[in-house]
């Protein structure tokens, strides 16, 4: 009977392995490069593209709850899962048949409403599944980072030996064949009430909260602004698609040892000291950006997005927690989320096309070194201000 259960579990783990490989590399195949797609196979202008890689982080702001309220009414988490993937890879398949801007925005408008289930949906399912059978989230997370990293590099050079319209075909594929595994997990649902409202209202009563809302709009939106712009940065450098995906492959890759080692280096170096040295780094990553160096150099500096989103997400979620009220710990962390992955993302693309229309895709990282540098003003006049509260 041990044996059995054992064997189920290993089973079921599998499944989660190849679910978050597969989706992260249909993620991987498509976002990284469908910004270059979109410059030079459909010629659209910074603006434009700036206007329709934005859409994903409004819809996740605006769609991402009412997916969560229907997982709950319905209590069938695995078969929303396999109808948003099923949508998805249509819906890329119907991106890579368009070529007038209007279509475009209004198919990435509906990828954006499926896409925006996908990850909090199987969170949901893993979490749950995590704790009733006390194994690690990490362990199955991190098959989702190997499957972006490979991604990048592979679908990179098919699409450097065929066409970019590659990116389209390897999304829809993968994501079709993760239906199957998605079918496959736990069909298990835990209701989680959040009352926004009366959230706010108690942590009204934090305002280093608000503040740190502030420091997560001004780093995150830069660091996931960067998978749109890095690709048409690595390119004009000269990089061409297999160098996107080199480039992309070393930034990934290098994320999971600093998140190996974030929550003893937080315990022996202090938090908001973490927090300031990651966002000092990304500061530094940006403006050298600006300044054009060799793409050496730029491979090389890619652990530096490793540093920063390594030990800068883990620390700021864990602030997040001991600044909120226990009662109200999922809101704080939702209005986090929406802030920083959500508003700050948004934030940072839309102006980065504007920018890169008007200018060039230097001062798109000109720009991101200035919001990262205010964000690291505003955590250093934070940190002193703790110093003089705190009890001598």
């Amino acid at each position: 009977m041990e044996y059995s259960l054992q064997r189920e579990h290993r089973t079921t783990r599998v499944h989660f392995y190849s679910f978050y490989f597969l989706v992260f590399f249909a993620f991987g195949s498509l976002f990284p490069l469908l910004p270059v797609y979109l410059k030079d196979s459909a010629g659209l202008t910074g603006s434009q593209i700036g206007m329709i890689m934005s859409i994903s982080p409004v819809v996740m702001i605006l769609i991402q709850p009412l997916w969560g309220i229907l997982s709950d009414m319905t209590q069938k988490p695995t078969v929303l899962l396999t109808i948003a993937l099923t949508l998805a890879g249509v819906f890329g398949l119907v991106f890579s048949m368009i070529d007038t801007y209007i279509w475009m925005i209004a198919i990435a408008s509906l990828l954006a409403i499926v896409q925006s289930a996908l990850i909090p949906l199987s969170d949901s399912i893993s979490m749950n599944y995590v704790q009733k059978t006390k194994t690690e989230y990490g362990s199955i997370r991190l098959w989702g980072a190997v499957g972006f990293a490979v991604a990048v590099m592979a679908v990179g050079q098919l699409s450097e030996h065929f066409s970019l319209s590659m990116i389209f075909y390897a999304f829809a594929l993968i994501l079709f064949i993760a239906v199957f595994f998605a079918y496959q997990l736990p069909n298990e649902n835990k209701t989680m009430q959040i009352s926004i409202r009366e959230g706010i209202k108690e942590l009204a009563n934090v305002p280093r909260y608000f503040l740190f809302l502030f420091v997560a709009f001004l780093v995150l939106g830069p660091i996931l602004a960067n998978n749109i712009y890095f690709g048409i940065f690595v390119a004009e450098l000269g990089g061409g698609l297999t160098g996107i995906g080199i480039a992309f492959l070393l930034a990934a890759g290098s994320e999971a040892p600093f998140m190996k080692f974030a929550s003893s280096w937080i315990s022996r170096l202090g938090m908001m000291n973490i927090l300031m040295m990651a966002t000092f780094i990304s500061s530094i990553r940006w403006f050298l950006y600006f300044i054009e160096p060799p793409l050496g150099v730029v491979y090389v500096t890619t652990i530096a997005q490793g540093f920063s989103v390594g030990l800068f997400i883990p620390a700021a979620l864990q602030y997040v927690r001991d600044l909120a009220p226990i009662s109200v710990g999922a809101t704080a962390i939702s209005l986090y989320s929406s802030v920083g992955n959500g508003l700050g993302n948004w934030f940072c693309t839309f102006f980065g096309g504007l920018i890169l229309e008007g200018f060039s895709i230097l001062y798109v990282y000109l720009f991101f070194g200035i919001l990262s540098s205010i964000a690291l003003l505003v955590l250093a006049i934070m940190n002193i201000r703790m110093r003089k509260a705190a009890p001598v």
